[in-house]
């Protein structure tokens, strides 16, 4: 389970600029929980993604794992049990390698450096069978650079790389927005589909009203700093796009945006 308990953050303490965005902010994630989180710019959504993979400070309270707190460790020390993709695809993966280089320093997320060889071959049976599996033909570009591939083909095995040891939490952060309309759609089929095999606990960011209604079992809509709208299970499920829609626009209409 993760949970954020009274979480304070804010931005430019001390200046003119300063801005609390959460003010004793609390939140509970249960494992096994696909949420969709939406709202307007600046409503805190991606601040909140970066409060958990530690990626910014915060002023109060407590980010917590299995009961245990997390606040003190570092990002990649968190990273441990969490996998990230960004919204831009070449942000979780290295352009200049090839892709099966790529997939290797996935593979050794956690292990110890040495002066070894970073490119196990007896692996690449397995690389290929994996990436076999996002149907994307992508098994037989394994000496590609990774900068020569398509933004949704990078972002398929960026997602792939960040599931490729065992993890926890898989955290999107609107991993489809700078994807055509239909490469989109099956990055989010391959993030579905990936979710519910390794049973992994996931909280996406998105800005499509429509995967926010059709993926995952529970939603957030949140509006400066505050959830505004929570369902899980059967009222997740009877809540439409349209739904979403109009409390969208009400709230964009009540914050001026």
């Amino acid at each position: 389970m993760l949970e954020l308990r009274d979480i304070t953050k804010i931005y430019n303490p001390g200046t003119v600029t300063e801005q609390t965005l959460f003010d004793r902010f609390s939140l509970t994630v249960e494992d096994g929980q696909f949420v969709s989180i939406v709202g307007s710019n600046g409503s805190g959504k991606t601040s909140l993604l970066n409060i958990i993979c530690g990626s910014i400070g915060i002023e109060g309270g407590d980010v917590l794992m299995d009961g245990k707190s997390i606040s003190k460790l570092k990002d990649y020390q968190r990273y441990a049990s969490m996998g990230r993709v960004y919204q831009d695809p070449s942000a979780g993966t290295c352009p200049n390698l090839t892709v099966l280089e790529n997939l290797s320093l996935a593979d050794n997320k956690g292990k110890p450096f040495g002066l070894g060889r970073g490119v196990n071959r007896r692996r690449v049976a397995d690389y290929r069978d994996q990436l076999a599996s996002l149907g994307l033909g992508l098994e037989d570009k394994l000496e590609v650079r990774m900068g020569a591939l398509s933004g949704g083909q990078r972002q398929a095995v960026a997602l792939l790389m960040a599931t490729m040891t065992p993890l926890r939490f898989l955290i999107l952060d609107e991993h489809t927005a700078a994807l055509d309309p239909k490469t989109a759609e099956v990055i989010m089929a391959l993030t579905d589909k990936v979710v519910r095999e390794k049973q992994l606990t996931a909280m996406m960011v998105t800005h499509n009203l429509r995967y926010a209604a059709e993926y995952g079992d529970r939603i957030l809509m949140m509006r400066q700093g505050q959830v505004v709208l929570d369902r899980a299970g059967a009222d997740k499920a009877a809540t439409s796009m349209d739904d979403l829609l109009a409390m969208f626009n009400k709230i964009s209409l009540e914050t001026g945006n």
